[in-house]
């Protein structure tokens, strides 16, 4: 259960500073962000699945990983950039 293509490269095109910025601090929580989505769907579904609940977890610990990154060095974006993903209320 990937990201597709088309949702990658529409994640890449909404928040990368040029098409293929995919290094960007942005990007990549955005894409994770996408991919805790998938995995939480996919843990709701089959919940005695202990790899797809590993899986889960190690996602979040890198995203949470880059957001104390992008935190530490600009501060006033990384407020903009949850907001606008709705991590946190």
């Amino acid at each position: 259960m990937a990201l597709t293509k088309e949702t990658t490269a529409a994640t890449i095109k909404k928040y990368g500073a040029k098409e293929n910025d995919t290094g960007s601090v942005k990007v990549q929580i955005a894409l994770l962000t996408q991919r805790v989505q998938q995995l939480t769907e996919h843990t709701k579904a089959f919940p005695k699945d202990a790899s797809g609940k590993r899986a889960l977890l190690k996602v979040v610990g890198q995203r949470r990983k880059m957001l104390k990154y992008f935190e530490r060095t600009d501060l006033e974006g990384y407020r903009a950039f949850i907001k606008e993903l709705g991590l946190r209320k």
